[in-house]
């Protein structure tokens, strides 16, 4: 009976030779293919890893700078609160200090048309005490000159006052 598989020897030293020479192919394959493919495959994910271990590094770097500059923000809108805050003080001090001026010279305006209005009244007054003695001494040449008796004297200053005014005359 003829068998299957012929086992003789020839085959089992071929079948063991084709063995080893796949053992052997296997092993220079993997030293001059599989192990450069490995290194570059290692080296790539160091490379990845390191790269994201620098991405995370920037990202707190980031996140660090951002929280700076918003604290730095937040000290400047204070800062300038402080500036406006005392830009209005300096503005409302001025306007008191305007005004205050204002009101002082106002007064002093006030003053001096007072004193003036004063001084002509008191101008008035003088005139009307000239022309009083003008008359006065046109009435006493009057009456020399008429020696009249003193019915005729009070009837001329009785007519000289209304004539002047009693207003004036009062003043």
């Amino acid at each position: 009976m003829e068998r299957l598989f012929d086992l003789d020897l020839q085959l089992l030293h071929d079948a063991v030779l084709m063995i080893v020479a796949v053992f052997v192919l296997f092993l220079i394959a993997s030293n001059l293919l599989f192990n450069p493919v490995r290194e570059m495959m290692k080296k790539r994910s160091e490379k990845i890893k390191g790269e994201l271990d620098d991405a995370a590094k920037d990202k707190e770097e980031a996140a660090a700078f951002k929280a700076e500059y918003e604290a730095r923000l937040r000290e400047i809108d204070k800062e300038a609160e402080v500036i406006l805050a005392d830009a209005r003080k300096r503005a409302l001090e001025n306007e008191s200090k305007i005004l205050a001026e204002a009101r002082e010279e106002a007064s002093h305006i006030v003053e001096r048309a007072s004193r003036e209005a004063e001084l002509e009244k008191q101008k008035a007054a003088d005139d009307v005490r000239r022309e009083m003695v003008v008359i006065a001494s046109l009435m006493a040449g009057k009456v020399v000159s008429a020696s009249i008796d003193t019915t005729v004297q009070d009837s001329l200053i009785n007519d000289t006052l209304k004539e002047i005014g009693e207003t004036t005359w009062l003043s």
